[in-house]
């Protein structure tokens, strides 16, 4: 991990800093609009194709059934069900309260406002299962979608080296009450479900992180057709302040926490004391020598960095500049930085709350903006499931009282009809 003081940073040093998972010349997108135009003419044939090719996996059928699953599923230990169910709660429970009635407004006498929440009726999941199977992203995607009341829900899930998915996908597909995952993923998965093939319903809004290849494909699907993303969630990242008051150990785990996800994964280190920074990265070096997924962490590492600022203030201004997926204030004084918090996805407070617990069971959602799209895109909430249509309501109290200035705004811009739809109204 490479060091720099924030305060000998230009703006064009930082600007280069904040940058990640670029595509400058076109490459990821040019394959993925190939991947995406197969499978728009070629259906589930471009899947099987793919599965072969990608997964190294011959498949008889893109999909498992009920029965598969719950045999699957019968591999998962009476405490790993416990850990799922416990997660299952807190991320409900959490969610649940999204769901909330809107007010009946009177804007003014006559005249009545309001808005009511309507679930989107079919949504596509998108579970990742390359280097790392994500059971937590199932529960935090399917939770949200059915307490929406969405009717249909396509999973999508790259298949294993069996051709199967793994026991605790299936799991949580039966504890959603979900009874068919299909075996598609990268790029293929998001074009399928975008277009539908013979197997795979066509979906009006998909859902889910993944890698380069897979938030390429969201963004182009959302430009290329009726199609809706929850927002361009890629490769993950975190973003950790610490001071003098930090834990080395634990930032390092945190930091290492990230890292294990993927080699093009980013860990940030912004520090207010030089000698924090150097027991981090020595932590660092110990913790990551007994990693099972070391190799992968470090190839993270060697893209990521640590930069050493004068106070917190700067600190946090590079991270708003950042605008991390993941926010960690290593700091006993962060009450004194949430109010400066501008760009960020999920923000973890204090030195006892790991990025993981937000990953798997506090009850937030770990499904989040990345590559800077934090400074304009929240993470998935039962919001994302859901649309609110407007409605309003005149008596003829109320065509009497807003006609006129109806009538004026109408004329002002030449749409006499507009006017005139007023008119007939007030007149009679």
């Amino acid at each position: 991990m490479k060091t720099f003081k924030y305060s000998d940073l230009s703006s064009a040093d930082i600007y280069r800093l904040v940058q990640r998972n670029v595509d400058p010349a076109n490459e990821i997108r040019a394959l993925v609009e190939d991947i995406i135009d197969h499978v728009k003419q070629h259906g589930d044939r471009a899947l099987y194709d793919y599965a072969d090719k990608f997964d190294k996996v011959e498949l008889t059928q893109l999909y498992l059934d009920k029965a598969e699953l719950e045999e699957l599923a019968s591999a998962v230990s009476e405490d790993q069900q416990q850990a799922l169910q416990t997660a299952y709660n807190n991320i409900y429970k959490f969610h649940q309260s999204q769901l909330k009635t809107e007010e009946t407004v009177e804007t003014m006498p006559g005249v009545t406002c309001w808005r009511e929440v309507r679930a989107i009726e079919k949504v596509g999941l998108y579970i990742p299962g390359g280097t790392a199977v994500l059971p937590s992203t199932f529960l935090m995607l399917g939770i949200p979608a059915r307490i929406a009341g969405c009717s249909e829900i396509v999973v999508c899930s790259p298949p294993q080296k069996n051709g199967k998915v793994n026991a605790f996908i299936a799991y949580v597909a039966l504890m959603l009450g979900i009874y068919r995952v299909y075996l598609a993923g990268g790029s293929q998965a998001i074009a399928a479900m975008a277009y539908g093939t013979e197997t795979i319903a066509r979906v009006d809004k998909i859902f889910g992180p993944g890698n380069q290849f897979v938030t390429k494909a969201k963004t182009i699907i959302q430009s290329t057709t009726t199609t809706a993303i929850d927002m361009p969630a890629g490769p993950s990242e975190v973003l950790v302040i610490a001071d003098e008051t930090a834990n080395p150990a634990y930032v390092a785990a945190d930091l290492l926490a990230q890292a294990e996800h993927g080699i093009d994964s980013q860990s940030i280190l912004v520090c207010t004391s030089e000698s924090i920074a150097k027991q981090t990265f020595a932590e660092v070096e110990k913790q990551l020598a007994v990693l099972p997924r070391a190799e992968i962490a470090k190839q993270a590492l060697d893209n990521s960095y640590i930069i050493i600022t004068d106070d917190l203030g700067e600190a946090m201004d590079f991270s708003n500049q950042y605008a991390p997926e993941h926010l960690i204030l290593a700091t006993a004084s962060w009450k004194q930085l949430t109010a400066g918090i501008k760009n960020a996805g999920s923000v973890f407070l204090g030195n006892l709350t790991p990025e993981s617990a937000g990953d798997y069971a506090s009850g937030t959602n770990h499904t989040l903006p990345t590559s800077s799209y934090a400074r304009a895109y929240s993470g998935v909430s039962v919001d994302s499931f859901v649309k609110k249509i407007t409605f309003q309501y005149l008596t003829e109290e109320g065509i009497q009282n807003i006609g006129p200035s109806v009538e004026i705004l109408a004329e002002m811009e030449g749409l006499h009809a507009h006017r005139n739809a007023v008119s007939v109204r007030v007149n009679k």
